[in-house]
């Protein structure tokens, strides 16, 4: 059976709780709500006020963790000031998960790159997962996603630097390429397991650069926005945002999706597939 993925060409915020709805999944117990603080500097990051109706509605506690690289979020007491400057802590119940350590360890016996993962030991306090994701380019990955989110949004700092290093961590910058991709797949699969897929995910097509929320200095969108997603799937999630670029009209898809392909984006997801955490098959549903 294809995975449903519901969208909207609708930006409008309150949109988001219907599209929560409409996956039919209620997210029991306390809620983590994963989002992206965004880099101060950083001009196409999605804020509070964006977010707000469904962290209301859905009633849990935004999460991030701290950096691997040096900025305004790499330790927690620069991370916190940035949640605060940027409005998060203001009005949301707002948990830094490796804020102080150790880092839980998960394990990961089919990863193909990687066979532990180190997130926020603070995840433990959590029964459930809401994924909220701002899809645009990356400088890395090509793309970033939902997938994105579930493995280096969800690491630690340290853990953020064991999958960019495909398992050395003093290799941040210079590890191969595709193997950092197929970490990162690795990575999600044990937050995926870890929840036991207890987790919805909501991806925005909005101000869509080809540089991801963490960097300071960002380019502009080229694209026009063209919508939001819902899903119980990662990678049926993104494969749809991929879709949808691809298909678009809008003439500047060509510098998004040159990102995407120069930095082979679709490893991560073909790569997901293959562990079992999601399906590249999806039906689309719009409303």
């Amino acid at each position: 059976m294809k995975s449903k993925v519901f969208f909207t060409r609708s930006l409008d915020p309150n949109k988001v709780t219907e599209l929560y709805d409409l996956v039919g999944k209620e997210l029991k117990g306390k809620v983590a709500i994963k989002l992206h603080s965004g880099e101060p500097g950083n001009q196409n990051f999605l804020g509070p006020d964006f977010w707000e109706p469904i962290i209301s509605t859905v009633g849990g506690t935004a999460v991030e963790c701290n950096t691997a690289y040096e900025g305004t979020r790499n330790t927690t007491e620069k991370h916190i000031k940035t949640l605060a400057d940027h409005g998060w802590s203001k009005y949301f119940e707002f948990d830094l998960l490796d804020a102080g350590g150790p880092d839980l360890e998960l394990d990961i016996p089919e990863g193909k790159c990687i066979k532990k993962n180190y997130v926020g030991k603070n995840i433990v306090n959590y029964d459930s997962m809401l994924v909220l994701s701002h899809f645009k380019g990356h400088p890395m990955g090509g793309y970033g996603g939902a997938l994105k989110q579930l493995s280096i949004g969800v690491a630690s700092s340290f853990g953020k630097a064991y999958i960019h290093g495909a398992g050395e961590p003093e290799k941040i910058w210079t590890a191969d390429h595709d193997s950092f991709l197929e970490s990162m797949a690795d990575a999600a699969k044990s937050v995926v397991d870890y929840f036991k897929n207890e987790i919805v995910y909501i991806n925005v097509m909005k101000n869509m650069s080809v540089d991801c929320d963490c960097c300071a200095v960002a380019e502009d969108p080229c694209i026009a926005d063209i919508g939001m997603l819902a899903s119980t799937d990662p990678v049926a999630i993104d494969m749809a945002c991929l879709d949808l670029v691809y298909a678009c009209d809008d003439p500047g898809k060509a510098h998004l999706i040159e990102r995407i392909e120069s930095r082979n984006g679709i490893l991560t997801v073909d790569a997901a597939a293959k562990l079992g955490i999601g399906s590249k098959e999806y039906e689309l549903v719009e409303i």
